[in-house]
């Protein structure tokens, strides 16, 4: 019996001893392959690139996988608490494998087999580190033991912190969600340290399967796995049994973020800074590369540049009449499902869709678009609402000219229609007024002079109506706005704002074409000084001029104050008849308000990677001793200022003070009135009054736009840059300068400041009623006789008298040097 025993022994051993090299030779084979676990340490995800305002508000989130990166530091003790009871509450004493909850998982399978089940899992959380970092998710043997290896090995390399911290920054939560910032924001949005201990414990449940504990589609399974982590954290002594009870009374609480902009207002300008993101580092590091963006965008002007500019194109559009109802749905019986359906501008916030339920001569019964949940459902609740009369008015008139007026509502709207309404009156009020959204679209643009600072940016009436950016990217003539530059190359090259030129027709003849323009509205003043030539925007005067001072000069000005790329020098070009955009022409008047210099205009004013060091600031100014590590009385740091001068300083002054002569006796008096501040600016009118231009500026603020169709076609009678945009622009300034302080144009040392006539250009007699103050250089000043540049030789000498009062005084007088 002994021998045997002695031989099964020996068997049993010479077995085992063979298993055991099978075994080996098995891991050897399974190791040999492994990935180089040492990659974790320079372990770089995903993460979501951020853009913030002016003053550090978020205004928009780019990513593919929703990740904020935290180290472990950052991440509170109840968080951490929740996961390692969801997941692995032997962490920190297991080697990276739990053979007592391996153990567990093996029995309940056993026990579960053949009842359809699905098998319990025992990996702990350095298991899913090794599997999310470094494996595929093959359900294989060969997997499981390579990642139980791998772990052992990782156990041994990382601290238990360092793991911790790479499996809460890589998990999938959901919703496009990743990490345990990222899922904090998405689903109660709020920072990691602001989440409560119940809302803690629903996400520390999701990694186990996101889509079976939805928020929205399985609440009540979502609301039991909280639960049973809840339980968990208290079982395990990180929670107290009365907290974890108030824990579970609580609802879940998910309010999905918005994936839009956090910022109101701000998309035009966040999908301006995503464009040059994109052309500066390419997608990879825009949605993956976790930059931190600092725009120039200031909240409250952006506000006040989208509502003059929705005002301004609301306006015009109204008085254009109705287009007619959005849709017609079937209002007979339950209309709110129908209605919710229709898609609404999600940016007009102070509009909401509507069913016209019921029409009479006095009024309009109204139902609003109810809301839907974060699952789609539409809510129960009904609202309804009344449009007076009174309220509605201008839609009477149709804008198709299918009638040409309707008396009451009941000729303008039928029951089923579909339009837009604003409330009137308090939250509590039921009355509202009919609105429609414009076919009539503009840009405008705010801009620091100082430093190209971009401020503002309204790119149409919605971005969600038309992401199509009118301030950056549509292409259109600038009309007489372009006028101040040709007025500047003259200024640079001897004339003076009191030169005179003649305002009379005049035929240009070019390969065998003639062309005949003419000053809006069709008449002519004869000889005018150059300031009133740009006051009342005469094309005339200008051709005249831009002949005389040659087109190629011309062209130089404009393409060095950054308005075209390219120029042809052609005399049209001289009246704006050339295709640039709102933020070029923007730009362009900086430099004129700035004193003449160069300005790179941006959107951006530092960017940061994700550890925190900048990599690009557009402030490229030097700062002499800013860095000093103490102070020991020396001097303040003194800013070098090696912006390249474009623009005689005295030269932008006269163009300056010519353009404030815009604004109080020109093409846009009485429009523009801030007060008594200084203000300066220029009407644009193109062609059959296609776009409608004013672009202007006081001593800090400069501020342009335009108003036009998309395809451009007219206006209409009044189409004007003063009747149209300068209101606008008016509206904007008003809000945008309130409450800051007054300043005033600064006169360049050595500028003769002279009385004249703003008529002849030729010094004021005292008491004579047409005095000005002019501007005039070292050297220069108002003519001793009355000249005109740009006289044609055929006209005859009393042609000039009968269009010219002021030629016709200087003769009666025995001024000399008329002709």
């Amino acid at each position: 019996m002994v021998r045997l025993l002695g031989y099964f022994f020996g068997m049993a051993c010479v077995l085992f001893l063979v298993a055991a090299a099978g075994v080996a030779i098995y891991l050897a084979n399974v190791a040999k392959d492994l990935p180089d676990y040492a990659v974790l340490n320079s372990y770089a995800p995903p993460v979501t690139t951020r853009v913030h305002a002016g003053n550090g508000a978020l205004m928009a989130e780019y990513a593919k996988e929703k990740r904020l990166f935290l180290p472990i530091q950052a991440i509170p003790d109840r968080v951490k608490a929740a996961f390692l009871s969801a997941e692995d509450k032997n962490f920190y004493n297991h080697p990276g494998v739990d053979l007592t909850g391996l153990g567990r998982a093996i029995l309940v399978n056993l026990q579960n087999f053949g009842s359809g089940r699905r098998p319990v899992g025992a990996s702990t959380i350095t298991q899913q580190v090794a599997k999310n970092f470094l494996l595929s998710s093959d359900q294989t043997i060969d997997r499981k033991i390579k990642e139980a290896i791998l772990s052992f090995r990782i156990e041994q390399a990382y601290s238990k912190d360092k793991i911790l911290e790479l499996y809460l920054n890589e998990i999938f939560f959901g919703l496009n969600s990743y990490g345990i910032a990222g899922a904090a924001l998405t689903y109660f949005n709020k920072s990691v340290t602001e989440l409560t201990v119940a809302e803690a414990a629903y996400l520390a449940s999701l990694p186990k399967g996101p889509a079976n504990y939805h928020p929205f589609r399985h609440p009540e399974a979502a609301l039991e796995r909280r639960n049973w982590v809840i339980d968990r954290m208290v079982e395990n002594g990180y929670v107290s049994q009365s907290d974890g009870a108030d824990a579970k009374k609580q609802p879940l609480g998910v309010t999905a973020r918005s994936t839009g902009p956090s910022l109101f207002a701000s998309d035009y300008f966040a999908e301006a800074v995503r464009r040059q993101l994109i052309d500066q580092y390419g997608e990879k590091v825009l949605y993956e590369g976790g930059l931190s963006v600092r725009t120039s965008l200031d909240p409250q002007m952006q506000l006040a540049a989208r509502k003059a500019l929705q005002d301004g194109l609301v306006t015009y559009d109204e008085r254009r009449g109705f287009h007619g109802p959005i849709k017609q749905i079937d209002a007979s019986g339950d209309w709110g499902k129908a209605l919710a359906d229709v898609p609404a501008l999600s940016d007009v916030p102070e509009w909401r869709l509507a069913v016209v339920l019921a029409v009479s001569d006095s009024n309009v019964d109204i139902g609003l678009q109810p809301p839907k949940d974060g699952s789609g459902k539409v809510a129960a609740d009904r609202q309804r609402g009344t449009i007076d009369a009174k309220n509605m008015q201008w839609a009477y008139r149709s804008a198709d000219g299918s009638r040409k007026t309707a008396k009451t509502p009941a000729g303008v709207l039928n029951p089923g229609d579909v339009v837009y309404v604003e409330k009137l009156g308090d939250e509590a009020s039921t009355s509202y007024r009919l609105r429609q959204p414009p076919k009539v679209q503009g840009g405008l643009v705010a801009m620091d002079p100082k430093t190209g600072r971009v401020l503002a940016m309204v790119g149409g009436f919605s971005y969600a109506q038309s992401e199509f950016n009118r301030a950056t990217q549509a292409m259109r003539q600038p009309g007489s706005s372009f006028k101040p530059f040709v007025y500047a190359a003259a200024m640079d090259n001897g004339y003076t704002p009191a030169s005179v030129i003649m305002d009379a027709p005049i035929e240009i003849v070019s390969g065998g074409q003639v062309w005949r323009p003419e000053n809006y509205g069709g008449e002519s003043g004869g000889p005018s000084t150059l300031r009133s030539g740009i006051e009342h925007s005469r094309n005339l005067m200008t051709v005249r001029l831009a002949n005389d001072l040659g087109m190629n000069i011309v062209a130089e000005y404009a393409e060095r104050f950054g308005i075209y790329d390219h120029m042809l020098p052609v005399l049209s070009m001289s009246l704006g008849a050339g295709d640039t955009t709102v933020l070029r022409m923007v730009s362009a008047y900086s430099v004129i308000a700035n004193g003449g210099k160069q300005i790179k205009p941006t959107l951006i004013d530092r960017i940061q990677d994700r550890y925190g060091k900048t990599i690009f600031k557009h402030e490229e100014r030097l700062c002499e001793g800013c860095n000093a590590g103490d102070w020991q009385n020396q001097e303040e740091p003194n800013v070098v200022d090696n912006r390249e001068t474009v623009l005689d300083p005295m030269t932008a002054y006269q163009i300056t003070s010519m353009m404030q002569g815009v604004i109080q006796r020109g093409t846009a008096a009485g429009k523009i009135d801030l007060g008594g501040r200084d203000v300066a600016g220029k009407t644009g009118t193109t062609n059959d009054e296609k776009d409608a231009w004013f672009v202007g500026f006081t001593p800090d603020l400069v501020a342009g736009l335009y108003m036009g169709f998309d395809t451009p076609g007219p206006l209409g009678r009044g189409g004007t840059g003063g009747g149209l945009s300068a209101p606008i622009f008016n509206e904007f300034m008003q809000a945008a300068v309130k409450d800051t302080p007054e300043s005033k144009f600064v006169i360049p040392p050595g500028m003769n400041l002279i009385p004249i006539d703003r008529k002849t250009g030729m010094a004021a007699v005292d008491g004579d009623p047409n005095t000005i103050i002019e501007a005039f250089k070292p050297g220069t000043g108002p003519a001793d006789s009355f000249s005109v540049i740009g006289m044609d030789s055929t006209m005859a000498p009393e042609e000039i008298l009968k269009t010219s009062p002021q030629a016709n005084q200087a003769v009666q007088t025995g001024t000399p040097g008329l002709f």
